[in-house]
């Protein structure tokens, strides 16, 4: 009787809620040997269905996961965790923003793409209530996807780091917000050995969960062909390449939020000045059930307020307020759409002229010849007066800078087919993203101060490879992005001085004088062999794990003392004894790739091209947590696009399915697998062709 009740509900809503009827028999899922689904749909809508169904069919727990964080309702099923996040969406007010730029902010065509995949995730939650967590939750709307869109947009510009700071209190320590890492990389044919044009991406994210990647291909007799990787709950590819352009995306590195410190009232609460004026905070309450056992679910009220310049956080009696590009624009869905069906440059750049997405290099190429590099951003014009990278003044109109009035499309920073034949982007500065005749020259560029001359590892690493030689070949651009080897001296955005590490003094510290050897024996390299890479990554562990009890992370240009570094040697030392009985093993024993039963050795720190975050995982052992996900290789030739791909460990995230961890093989041993968008190709090794229910 409940499952019928559920099922009426859900069909009862779907007819009010979602204007659209889609025929799923003209709705055609291909999946290919390795799960991945090739959706073919007469219409755009259609494959927006066959997306929808397919991604839930694999990862129904994560898109829930976004869509109960649209809801700010996950801590009812994650705890403590879901609680976080779902504070987050309520500061942000992502739900307020959606529901007042809601209708004008798309086309139409936009928004019955929106009720068409709404309508497949809600068809798949009645035909499937055992899998859904919470019942009422549904029927998913359009809003609750763009919710999604516009918290994933906030989280891609550390906004939830600033929360963080001001929560823990460290909101006043000087350090560089800075994002864990992404690759992207593109040449054209000035710089292969045959003369086509490679694309590279290799977006690093966490291996699991709502912001892991989704690997799709969608196709639809409307011109819409691509094939790359979304997050469950995305409406369409978020980078990818189709027949005739492609794009990596990394997270900007620029100054894309704002933290006030409100001057408060010494007597009225809640009131704070600004302009010569007291103003009162609007206080808002989110009230959230959070889950503790198994069915004990405990009330937890906690407020937050609101001001002139947005959201308002407090800390032992200091309110700081937030202003962010995303608490003003929700069109990043939509235009990321547009980008997906570009044919050319042409129409690739005027989806970019959208100006729709906060803050998201983009490395592009294409079957012309064409690449280039672009911080699509948006930056709003503000008070140079005032030090943006730190904690400026609440009290005046000064420092509040106008929603939507940002610096246009030729002000961006960019660079379109150097003369070197290359572009990249590791989350680093965008005053090197090619060679050194060729870069941005910061000293005269509009947006400079947005930006720090910051650079990490990988952009060092890869400008440097890049730059070893005239002409390289596809296996030679493969390496480079497969690559696990430090510079010299050796850098990490973590802590500046890691090089220090590797010239302790053995006298000086005869306690950890063994540990000293081994590092300095240390290659910089971290490939999975390496034997002496195992106390590194675990001494870089330590360090980041320090730096985020201190509010330092995430962080760039933080100088570590000695005396801790020191200490992290010793523990290092000590967990290998204690585990391992030596100190020199292969970093693969060390650290494994994990799902459901099955482990593998992998290779890679953070911040080495091919990087790899780990935690704690069992009996001395790391599993790998973020870092290297989807990766996806294309050439562009005269006969068409040529793509492999890989993901960590399979398409499907169902324990049991056979996709559930097929990859993972590959994936450690840096292979991919061929993909094709031919029609013809797909067929000959189809594992199984179907409608959506």
């Amino acid at each position: 009787m409940q499952r019928l009740l559920f099922s009426a509900f859900l069909c009862f809503c779907s007819i009010f809620t979602h204007a659209i009827n889609i025929n799923t028999k003209n709705i055609q899922i291909i999946r290919d040997k390795w799960g991945v689904p090739h959706i073919y749909g007469k219409t755009d809508e259609e494959v927006a269905y066959g997306l929808a169904w397919a991604t839930a069919e694999d990862d129904f727990k994560s898109m829930q996961e976004n869509f109960l964080t649209s809801r700010c309702r996950l801590a009812e099923v994650k705890g403590k965790d879901g609680a976080i996040m779902d504070f987050l969406c309520a500061v942000l007010g992502a739900r307020a923003t959606v529901n007042k730029l809601y209708d004008q902010s798309f086309s139409p065509k936009f928004k019955t793409l929106l009720s068409a995949y709404v309508s497949a995730v809600n068809k798949y939650a009645q035909l499937h209530p055992d899998k859904v967590w919470i019942k009422d939750a549904f029927p998913v709307t359009e809003k609750d996807v763009i919710v999604g869109y516009t918290v994933g947009l906030a989280l891609m510009t550390n906004v939830p780091f600033a929360i963080m700071k001001i929560t823990d209190g460290t909101i006043e320590h000087p350090s560089i917000s800075t994002p864990h890492g992404s690759n992207g990389f593109a040449v054209n044919g000035n710089k292969t050995k045959d003369g086509n044009t490679y694309l590279g991406i290799n977006s690093h994210q966490p291996l699991e969960g709502p912001y892991s990647w989704y690997e799709a291909h969608l196709h639809s007799d409307e011109g819409w062909n691509i094939l790359g990787a979304t997050f469950p709950g995305g409406v369409t590819i978020f980078h990818g390449a189709n027949k005739n352009l492609g794009w990596a995306h990394t997270i900007s590195f620029a100054d894309h939020d704002d933290i006030y410190k409100l001057t408060m009232h010494p007597t009225q609460k809640l009131t704070y000045q600004f302009d010569g004026k007291w103003l009162k905070l609007k206080q808002h309450k989110i009230r959230m059930w959070v889950k503790l056992f198994w069915i004990i679910k405990i009330p937890v009220t906690k407020s937050y307020y609101e001001s002139v310049y947005g959201p308002v956080l407090e800390k032992n009696g200091t309110f700081y307020a937030l202003r962010f590009q995303s608490a003003f624009d929700i069109r990043g869905a939509e235009q990321w759409y547009h980008m997906n069906k570009a044919t050319n440059f042409t129409t690739f750049q005027n989806a970019l002229k959208e100006m729709a997405l906060p803050g998201l290099n983009i490395i592009y190429a294409d079957k012309d010849n064409n690449i280039m590099y672009i911080d699509n951003g948006q930056f709003p014009k503000k008070n140079k007066q005032f030090d943006w990278w730190h904690v400026v003044p609440g009290n005046t109109s000064a420092t509040l800078w106008k929603a939507n009035d940002y610096y246009p499309y030729d002000s961006l920073a960019k660079v379109i087919n150097p003369k070197c034949g290359y572009v990249f982007n590791n989350n680093n500065t965008p005053f090197n993203c090619t060679s050194k005749e060729d870069n941005i020259d910061r000293n005269t560029h509009p947006l400079k101060n947005f930006y720090f001359a910051y650079n990490d590892n990988r952009a060092l690493r890869t400008g440097y490879l890049f730059g070893q030689s005239n002409k390289i070949s596809y296996d030679e651009f493969k390496a480079i992005k497969y690559d696990q080897t430090f510079m010299k001296p050796a850098y990490n955005y973590a802590m500046e001085n890691i090089e220090d590490v590797l010239h302790l003094d053995t006298i000086k510290y005869p306690q950890i004088k063994e540990g000293i050897k081994v590092l300095k024996k240390w290659n910089r390299n971290a490939d999975v062999n390496n034997k002496q890479a195992a106390m590194v990554a675990l001494i870089t562990h330590y360090v980041i794990a320090k730096l985020v009890e201190e509010g330092n992370f995430p962080a760039a240009r933080v100088k570590i003392k000695e005396w801790f570094l020191v200490k992290c040697v010793e523990d290092a030392q000590q967990h290998l004894l204690k585990h391992f009985g030596k100190l020199e093993i292969p970093l693969g024993d060390l650290q494994h790739l994990v799902r459901g039963k099955k482990e593998i050795p992998i290779g890679g720190v953070p911040d080495v091209n091919a990087t790899m975050w780990i935690k704690k995982h069992k009996n001395g052992l790391y599993k790998a947590e973020a870092g290297e996900t989807y990766i996806e290789l294309v050439q562009f030739t005269k006969d068409g696009p040529i793509i492999e791909s890989i993901s960590p460990y399979g398409t499907s995230n169902v324990e049991g399915s056979k996709h559930f961890d097929d990859q993972m093989d590959l994936f450690a041993q840096k292979k991919c697998k061929k993909m094709s968008m031919d029609y013809d190709e797909i067929l000959k090794e189809k594992e199984h062709i179907y409608h959506p229910n």
